[in-house]
């Protein structure tokens, strides 16, 4: 078997997905609050599929092949004034808690809201926000009075608080456990959100926070793959040749 072979073949796949991830963050890169996908490579020892090669030959060499592990940086991005006092973002870890269209409670760093026609506070998309305890918030969209956010989350138009935003946090181990929808949103996978700790997290009133990653970066690391893929293009097509000559040497009946 030749090992070199499955080796530039098994990084040649590896580099494919980086591309996809590397697409993706690309595509998304002007989405407020979106975290990137990092990927990284890792040599597996063949012994790792030992359930696997129970049935195979145990006469098989073992061999080190790469894994491809896909995983979501939550660093923090760069707040930017908007102006804006329906847009926020969180200033440290956490994530606003919004209503999906099928009633499942979604979380998202995009703080890109607005008001609908009942005066609910909204995502962009529609989904509606939450408030502590789960319900939306609504304000007086004919009022005279501006909305305004204060760094805890609660929410007045020349008043008494219509409510307080739900901002909530997850345990530092649980991070790599959330579940990517799009671009924008996670979903808890069963874990149990925590209410976010106003020591560490405030809410910026008329800021959104900018994707922490950019073109630029995305495109270097387009570009370094494309290196990566070309040079096991290359093994390939050494050990291809390198096999060639061997049969016709080896079949050479002069």
């Amino acid at each position: 078997m030749n090992i070199s072979l499955y080796q530039a073949a098994s990084a040649l796949e590896g580099n494919l997905q980086r591309q996809h991830v590397i697409a993706e963050n690309l595509a998304s890169s002007s989405v407020p609050g979106f975290k990137r996908h990092n990927m990284t490579f890792n040599a597996v020892d063949a012994t790792m599929f030992d359930d696997q090669l129970k049935a195979a030959d145990q006469t098989q060499v073992r061999w080190m092949l790469p894994r491809f592990t896909v995983s979501t940086d939550f660093q923090q991005g760069t707040l930017m004034p908007t102006g804006d006092n329906t847009n926020v973002a969180l200033d440290g870890p956490g994530f606003f808690s919004v209503t999906g269209q099928d009633g499942e409670t979604l979380y998202t760093r995009d703080g890109s809201f607005r008001t609908n026609n009942l005066g609910q506070l909204i995502a962009k998309d529609g989904n509606l926000l939450q408030g502590v305890g789960g319900g939306p918030i609504t304000v007086d969209t004919n009022s005279k009075h501006p909305v305004t956010i204060a760094q805890d989350g609660t929410v007045t138009q020349g008043g008494p608080s219509l409510g307080r935003l739900n901002v909530v946090s997850f345990a530092k181990e649980d991070m790599p456990k959330l579940q990517r929808l799009n671009a924008g949103y996670f979903t808890s996978g069963g874990l149990t959100p925590l209410t976010a700790d106003e020591s560490e997290t405030t809410v910026a009133m008329g800021f959104l926070e900018g994707a922490n990653t950019t073109p630029s970066h995305e495109m270097g690391q387009l570009m370094t793959t494309l290196r990566h893929f070309e040079a096991n293009q290359k093994i390939m097509k050494i050990q291809d040749q390198h096999m060639g000559k061997l049969i016709r040497d080896l079949t050479d009946t002069k």
